[in-house]
């Protein structure tokens, strides 16, 4: 069994890839991972321009689409379409073995609506409604604009995928557009599922920046703790948030919880063992997203065991979090310059990769021949 089987067997976490490629498509390698124990596939706007601008495998169909007279932007969401769509095909047994609670492949709506409320719903729904696959997640970030679209899309029944999720406040707010939707909807809630992506290493990464600005030996002390901290008391908001009258009204309509899910599980500071972000976030219910490079870190040496919502662990973020606002540092100002910087990486990257897109259809029209 490896690691990746540990996780969910033992433990309720389903590892999922956070990466996607056309190749492995074609050359099996996204099935081996399914069969080592990755139990989905989620992507951002980051990723898919790697993934676009790096290999030529994308070239014949971007040809064909600018020859049937698609525009530049119509010819680049048919090649993401193309590989999600085939995804969908690898994860659907992980789908239909797990009764319709994993196997899921995540597409995320254009980055420029992420402060557009009503685009976002209608990107949404445009996008459930051309892909019709009941293992599809539709990726919405969690910006205040963002989150009434959540709710209006859970209210439709359809399946999504919060992402960019970087303070307990404004995931506090994801939960209620969750449960809220799960109340409008009339349909069966059994087929309605949703995660929340909260991100882990990002929060580090400016927290301990904000440390070492402050300087001193208690700033220093405190490198390193605030994104497993947030983390685990985030698991235990979702606890609370999942039980109760209100939460027990709905699972009787076969509801199914909001999982938390992992994101931005590798390690950006060199300092840091190359598997905590994933080590110390084990629990049920939850998800973890891992590049190809982390899983194959945590093959060779993570440690498989309930890390999330021990005593001694939650106990540990309390007096963690408490000595960063001591600190100065306020966690919630962090969340929302993650929050900006996100949403910004993610819109430069789209318009980075429709720009080099526009840069080749051009370059094929003056040569007149051919994409080799």
């Amino acid at each position: 069994m490896t690691r990746l089987q540990q996780l969910f067997d033992e433990h309720g976490q389903s590892p999922w890839l956070d990466n996607l490629r056309r190749r492995w498509l074609h050359d099996g390698t996204l099935a081996r991972r399914r069969d080592a124990g990755v139990r989905g596939v989620t992507a951002n706007p980051t990723i898919v321009a790697r993934a676009i601008e790096g290999s030529p495998d994308y070239d014949e169909q971007f040809r064909t689409l600018l020859a049937q007279g698609r525009s530049v932007q119509e010819a680049c969401w048919e090649l993401i379409l193309r590989d999600v769509e085939d995804a969908l095909e690898v994860f659907r047994p992980v789908h239909e073995q797990s009764g319709g609670t994993d196997g899921f492949v995540s597409v995320e709506v254009a980055p420029a609506l992420a402060h557009d409320t009503r685009g976002t719903i209608a990107a949404a729904r445009d996008l459930h409604d051309r892909m019709k696959r009941p293992n599809l997640f539709v990726k919405i970030p969690a910006t205040a604009e963002g989150v009434p679209a959540i709710e209006a899309m859970i209210a439709e029944g359809r399946n999504i995928n919060v992402t960019l999720l970087f303070s307990l406040e404004r995931y506090g707010d994801v939960i209620e557009a969750y449960l809220r939707g799960l109340e409008a909807y009339q349909g069966d809630l059994a087929n309605v599922h949703s995660v929340a992506s909260f991100f882990v290493s990002r929060v580090d990464t400016e927290v301990d920046r904000r440390l070492d600005a402050a300087g001193g030996p208690a700033a220093a002390a405190l490198r390193g703790r605030a994104a497993i901290a947030q983390a685990r008391l985030a698991y235990q908001l979702f606890r609370s948030c999942f039980a109760g009258e209100r939460w027990e009204r709905l699972a009787r309509r076969g509801a199914h919880v909001q999982r938390p899910l992992w994101a931005s599980t590798s390690t950006k500071d060199p300092a840091y063992a190359d598997t905590r972000y994933v080590d110390a976030l084990i629990g049920p219910d939850t998800v973890t997203t891992l590049p190809e490079e982390t899983i194959d870190r945590f093959e060779d040496h993570g440690t498989v065991r309930r890390s999330l919502d021990g005593q001694a662990e939650v106990e540990q973020a309390r007096t963690d979090i408490d000595a960063l606002g001591a600190a100065g540092v306020d966690m919630a100002d962090v969340g929302a310059t993650l929050e900006a910087q996100g949403v910004a990486a993610f819109a430069r990257s789209f318009d980075e990769l429709l720009a080099q897109l526009s840069a080749k259809a051009a370059a094929w029209e003056r040569g007149g021949h051919r994409a080799r």
